[in-house]
């Protein structure tokens, strides 16, 4: 039996892969800020402080992959509090992680690191790879770059290094979905803003498949991990409506959103931002995706 420890895995994307490679014989540790009782052999809770180390270090010897998924939710408001909580969660978790690594007889055989696809520029007509992606200068795109500078600067050599730059993944039980279908049964989902912000997004299911494709193939190295369709924010509003069979969608100005964000404790950015984020090095590695199209991906997760 392999063994994968997830850190942060108690959230949406943890789930989506513990419920993904429990079947493929894997022993899952979740390394979380709660230690609950699952009543599954192949499956435990270890407390940790995403800090510190301490006795969770024990888990990685000897172990096939670490996937780090740790950091505060970037749905919120970005005041001075709210921006430390979001850096320093991302860079504190991988920096002590790499301590971990480094103090193993036996080290882990890959890190996998989450990162984000905010961190390409603003982009409506070209397409970001990452050969080619624009890197930009604002607070996301920082909070990106020093994420990713912490992981590469833990020197881990024995350790196979990977970089997940994920963009909106598309689930049953969490992520973004959920909000998008919620508001589009009130007769809200509409184009917002402009409309022509391109959508990256990913299928739950093609992004654990992601993953194992990476472990299975040894790659190392940095990967957009999205679908190779990104599409304009209208479109995928418009589809959205069509799978959940509702015909009217308020159109929401960008003051309007951004006067929505205020009020419920969120940032407008999160969806003016045209991502428009393209999986080259998934697909030149001849990785296949289930779900290819956004239609397709709804019907599955609505119909599921």
């Amino acid at each position: 039996m392999k063994k994968m420890v997830i850190a942060g895995g108690s959230g949406f994307l943890g789930n989506a892969l513990i419920e993904y490679f429990l079947p493929k014989n894997y022993e899952i540790v979740v390394l979380s800020r709660s230690n609950k009782e699952t009543g599954n052999d192949a499956l435990r809770y270890v407390q940790w402080d995403a800090k510190t180390l301490d006795i969770w270090m024990t888990e990685l010897e000897g172990i096939e992959v670490l996937i780090n998924l740790t950091g505060k939710s970037v749905d919120c408001r970005y005041n001075e509090k709210n921006k430390a909580e979001i850096l320093n969660s991302r860079v504190q978790s991988t920096e002590v992680l790499g301590k971990a690594i480094q103090a193993c007889a036996v080290p882990p055989k890959v890190w996998m690191n989450s990162s984000t696809a905010t961190i390409y520029k603003h982009s409506l007509n070209t397409e970001m790879t990452e050969e080619n992606g624009n890197i930009g200068d604002d607070f996301s795109m920082n909070v990106a770059k020093s994420w990713e500078k912490a992981f590469h600067e833990c020197n881990t050599p024995k350790t196979f290094k990977i970089v997940l730059r994920t963009s909106i993944v598309l689930g049953k039980n969490g992520g973004a979905f959920i909000p998008l279908k919620n508001l589009t049964k009130l007769g809200l989902g509409g184009t917002q803003g402009n409309g022509n912000q391109k959508v990256s997004w990913i299928h739950e299911h093609d992004f654990c498949r992601a993953v194992e494709f990476l472990l299975e193939k040894n790659k190392l190295g940095t990967f957009n991990v999205t679908s190779p369709n990104p599409i304009p924010n209208k479109e995928f509003m418009k589809t959205l409506r069509k799978v959940l069979k509702i015909s009217v969608g308020i159109f929401q100005p960008k003051w309007l959103l951004r006067f929505g964000a205020r009020f419920i404790g969120t940032e407008a950015e999160l969806i003016l931002k045209s991502r428009f984020v393209i999986p080259e090095k998934l697909l030149a590695s001849g990785f296949e995706f289930q779900y290819p199209t956004v239609e397709k991906a709804m019907h599955e997760i609505v119909n599921r």
